[in-house]
Parts: C-alpha cells; sequence; structure tokens
C-alpha cells in the first residue's frame, strides 16, 4: 500500500525544518552549548513525534486493509513495532 501523507505530516516536518534552521543560526550567532544542544533535543523529539504519528497513520490504514481483505493484521502490527524501534 502506498502512504498518503497528510498535511498534518508535512506540517510537522516543516516544523523540525524551522527548528533545524534556528540551531544553524544559533550555531552562526555562537550560542552558548547548552543552549544549541538544548533545541537539538528539541528537534530530535519533534522528529521522533512526526515518525509515531506516520508510523500509526500507516499502521491504522494497513490494519483496515487487511481486515477488508479477510487477513490477519498480526504481522502488520510487528512491522510497524520493529519500525518504531529500529527508529530509535
Amino acid at each position: 500500500m502506498d502512504m498518503q501523507y497528510d498535511d498534518d505530516m508535512k506540517r510537522r516536518l516543516k516544523r523540525v525544518e524551522g527548528q533545524i534552521r534556528g540551531v544553524l543560526k544559533m550555531m552562526e550567532e555562537e550560542q552558548p552549548c547548552k543552549d544549541v544542544v538544548s533545541q537539538l533535543s528539541a528537534v530530535r523529539s519533534a522528529a521522533d513525534k512526526a515518525i509515531a504519528y506516520i508510523v500509526a497513520v500507516n499502521l491504522e490504514q494497513c490494519i483496515l486493509e487487511e481486515q477488508e481483505a479477510g487477513r490477519d493484521s498480526s504481522k502488520i502490527v510487528k512491522q510497524a513495532i520493529d519500525l518504531l524501534v529500529k527508529s530509535r
């Protein structure tokens, strides 16, 4: 199945993109290390949330497809869990 990336997913990544630009600006302005690291932690958190959201939406779509086809969706759930674990 092809994943449909909705506007919410794209907004999340655009927010991360803006945070990255902000970190680069902080570096150019030679901001303190702890402030840069703090912002990078926020970027990582936002990226993790985007990953979780994308996997959750995809999982829901795949489970519905499997159910409509009369197939067991447990394999799809395991793949989603593996994907989340690998992303960390």
